[in-house]
């Protein structure tokens, strides 16, 4: 096997495992085992298992930022962009789930330790583009001022990204649809029209 595909065999391997137990409660020896190679073999590939990680979720936080970059190349008022960040997330945490949960996890994580520099800057453009779509929604008077935009943001953020955790898209009801009544609900509420 070719060192480039043994290197993705290993991110593709240890992501669940980081997903399931966190970061801290997965060890090299584990990751090694579930790739098929000696502990100290994963060392010719990885220089720590902390670069594993940052590898995995670097590739997410990536792919995020690049679909934002692609809602806000199309313009649109700040409900429509909402919406569209709501959907573009979803189909980037669909496409990248056991990264979606290392990464929003275990922030705590990324936070502390210097080597993550380049994902907390990558997480702060994200964090970024939610916070000016929601300010700009408020400018535009089409998201309430009385919500703290923080707040509204994190339960938003919460709906989105966790939603690894229990949805498997269908024929049916696929992540267009789920992106929709996410946005529906965070924008309009769930009260029934009178």
């Amino acid at each position: 096997m070719a060192g480039s595909d043994r290197r993705r065999l290993i991110l593709d391997r240890a992501a669940p495992l980081f997903a399931r137990k966190g970061i801290g409660g997965c060890t090299v020896r584990e990751i090694a085992e579930a790739t098929g190679i000696l502990s100290g073999s994963l060392y010719h590939y990885f220089d720590s298992k902390d670069a594993i990680v940052e590898e995995i979720v670097a590739e997410y936080l990536g792919a995020l930022d690049a679909a934002y970059g692609a809602v806000l190349a199309t313009g649109g008022d700040a409900a429509t962009r909402l919406r569209a960040l709501v959907l573009a997330s979803l189909h980037v945490s669909h496409a990248h789930p056991h990264a979606t949960e290392v990464y929003q996890l275990n922030r705590g994580y990324f936070a502390s330790h210097d080597r993550f520099a380049a994902v907390r800057e990558a997480a702060a453009r994200i964090f970024g583009t939610w916070q000016e779509a929601i300010a700009d929604g408020v400018a535009e008077h089409a998201f309430r001022r009385d919500v703290e935009a923080r707040v509204f943001h994190r339960f938003l953020r919460d709906a989105v990204f966790l939603s690894v955790r229990w949805f498997r898209p269908s024929e049916v009801y696929g992540v267009e649809e789920l992106a929709t009544d996410t946005a529906e609900i965070f924008l309009e509420g769930f009260g029934a029209d009178e």
